[in-house]
């Protein structure tokens, strides 16, 4: 009997305010090209994450900051499709953190202008029209990996973790490998973790 190999899928959850998950990003983008998998992109929220949390005052400052990205990506994908999710999330993250530029209402305007996505979804970022879609994708997440994490959330065939946290991105056969390591480990069903202080800031 001959068992036919399926294709990975493969859940995304980012933040495009966090660097980290912007080069996990990048490292996904790497495993795409040398390995079949399906690639399927989700928002999550660090300012819906640290509801609540006693915060440093700067923290605080991002997290208020960080709502409209995540709002106006949910808005995006409500009225276009989940297909623009990536495009969008690639032209706001090369800004905010290739580009190192924190000026998020003009980030936000250039990013849909640049994927050809109307300039009225910025409004949506000032207020709670898409919190509920919002919520409900950051659930999901916070489904398979508990609370205890921040982003990005990746998952294969179902089985997430937060993570990988990685600096600078594998590229080529380099991120392939380091999918296939990951990928063993979403099949050990009592993994749960693996860490060491960070020692570098990512180098986006």
């Amino acid at each position: 009997m001959t068992v036919t190999a399926t294709r990975p899928v493969v859940d995304f959850w980012f933040d495009p305010a966090c660097p980290w998950a912007w080069l996990t990003s990048r490292w996904m983008d790497e495993v795409a090209a040398v390995r079949d998998v399906e690639v399927r992109w989700h928002v999550m929220s660090l300012s819906v994450l640290n509801e609540g949390r006693d915060l440093p005052a700067s923290y605080r400052a991002l997290m208020d900051d960080s709502w409209a990205p995540v709002r106006v990506l949910v808005a995006a994908a409500r009225d276009h499709g989940d297909e623009v999710l990536k495009p969008l999330y690639d032209a706001l993250g090369s800004r905010r953190h290739t580009g190192r530029r924190t000026d998020t209402a003009a980030i936000v305007a250039e990013a849909l202008a640049e994927v050809g996505l109307p300039a009225g979804l910025a409004e949506v970022g000032g207020t709670a029209e898409v919190d509920d879609l919002l919520r409900a994708s950051h659930g999901e997440a916070l489904a398979l990996v508990g609370d205890e994490v921040g982003t990005p959330v990746v998952a294969i065939d179902g089985v997430g973790f937060f993570g990988p946290v990685i600096t600078p991105a594998p590229t080529g056969q380099d991120a392939g490998r380091l999918f296939d390591g990951l990928a063993l480990v979403t099949q050990v069903p009592g993994f749960y973790e693996l860490k060491r202080t960070r020692t570098v800031g990512p180098a986006v």
